[in-house]
């Protein structure tokens, strides 16, 4: 009878460790790309696009936190991810903090049951509430006006982190700006513009290591960085 029930113990504590082990597996912001992506648009701040069929996930969350107040700062959180979990499985108007003009326009969202799990609308939950947050916010507006702010070459070698392998002036593991600008003229332009895209390897002796493509670099941004090369003294 004592092995019984160690037994049925041991497997009760196997099953709750198993049960916090998959909650602790789930990530807010992989389950927010998989399963709210499709309508709702997840950039903060949000972009802007025609025929949208559901508000910004930064406006619904800002939204909840406006509408939905706690006594309590430390119950807030839990308040909206509640809502958030039984929203989304029996969404109706009468629930609903969107203002009369939206519901018009988006409509209520249609029922989440049986596409989403409880403990996934828990972690997107928890995710929205910390990401879509007014300080992170303008954080992130002051970071962009600082970086309008530099010259489109100060941007770019900042951003894509040039200077880890270029220098303007000296030899690196790369050679220097000004060395591409002696070798190229005005009208090899677009070698330079193809070489950032697509990346090359070999032209330059001694120099072992690639350079990757910068595929997801704006063009007027390589072309910019090609125009200032090669306007750098020869």
């Amino acid at each position: 009878m004592r092995y019984i029930y160690w037994g049925l113990l041991l497997g009760l504590l196997t099953g709750c460790v198993e049960s916090d082990s998959k909650k602790s597996l789930l990530d807010g912001e992989l389950l927010i790309e998989q399963k709210c992506a499709r309508c709702h648009n997840l950039d903060m701040p949000p972009k802007s696009y025609e025929n949208e069929v559901a508000p910004s996930m930064m406006a619904v969350t800002f939204h909840l936190k406006d509408f939905i107040n706690s006594n309590d700062p430390s119950e807030h959180e839990g308040k909206i991810v509640a809502f958030i979990k039984d929203y989304v499985i029996e969404p109706n108007r009468e629930k609903s903090f969107c203002d009369k003009a939206s519901l018009d326009s988006y409509g209520v969202m249609p029922s989440q049951k049986g596409k989403v799990t409880e403990d996934e609308l828990e972690a997107i939950a928890h995710y929205m509430y910390e990401t879509y947050d007014n300080q992170k916010m303008l954080e992130i507006m002051q970071e962009k006006q600082r970086l309008a702010s530099l010259s489109l070459p100060e941007r770019v070698l900042e951003q894509q982190r040039c200077e880890n392998c270029h220098d303007r002036h000296k030899d690196k593991v790369a050679p220097s700006f000004e060395m591409i600008s002696a070798r190229y003229d005005k009208k090899d332009s677009q070698i330079l513009i193809k070489s950032i895209k697509e990346g090359t390897k070999g032209k330059w002796e001694g120099k072992v290591l690639p350079m990757p493509g910068f595929k997801k670099m704006e063009d007027k941004d390589i072309e910019g960085m090609v125009d200032w090369i090669l306007s750098l003294e020869k």
